[in-house]
């Protein structure tokens, strides 16, 4: 939660990302908060008062995935919504001939989102969702110390660098600093 909180103010693509894998953390734990207590929360050294806000907080997200049918797979309303929210921005940016490098990066990620959509069968999945299941993939690969081959690799950093600069022109945005009018 705390993490969360953090993530979402200072860098939303990061955000978004943490919290597909504190979906994946319940559900690894079987939706039992007892046991997100025992292999999450205590790892954490927590006054009494912000522990039992974490485990609320993790109580939510459950009763939250039961009530969504996302208990299996897929992802929470909130997340879906924060990926709504950057689809809308990077729709305004993309049409925007005020912003030519986030333009260009889209345009240098975009061969490989089309492969990827194509390769996974979701062509009506949200061209920004294929990018976060990219990017939650490399991450799961690293975890398991598993090596990416060089082409995926480069893919990889062209979505990155995509979303690195959506996400900057999302703090943009959220600060009142961005101008996309005219």
């Amino acid at each position: 939660m705390f993490i969360a909180q953090q993530l979402k103010q200072k860098n939303i693509a990061e955000y978004l990302l943490y919290m597909w894998q504190v979906e994946d953390l319940i559900r690894a734990n079987k939706l039992d908060v007892e046991k997100i207590e025992e292999t999450v929360v205590s790892q954490y050294d927590l006054e009494d008062t912000q522990k039992k806000a974490l485990i609320t907080w993790y109580e939510d997200l459950i009763r939250m995935m039961h009530e969504e049918g996302v208990t299996e797979k897929g992802h929470l309303q909130i997340n879906k919504n924060v990926l709504i929210n950057l689809t809308d921005l990077h729709l305004q940016l993309a049409n925007s001939p005020k912003y030519p490098f986030y333009g260009a990066a889209y345009f240098k990620a975009l061969p490989f989102i089309v492969e990827l959509r194509n390769k996974s069968g979701k062509k009506e999945e949200l061209e920004l969702e294929t990018c976060f299941e990219a990017l939650y993939g490399a991450w799961l690969l690293k975890l398991q110390k598993k090596e990416m081959n060089p082409e995926t690799s480069g893919a990889i950093n062209k979505i990155s660098s995509f979303i690195s600069l959506l996400a900057g022109y999302y703090d943009k945005e959220k600060k009142g600093e961005l101008n996309l009018d005219e």
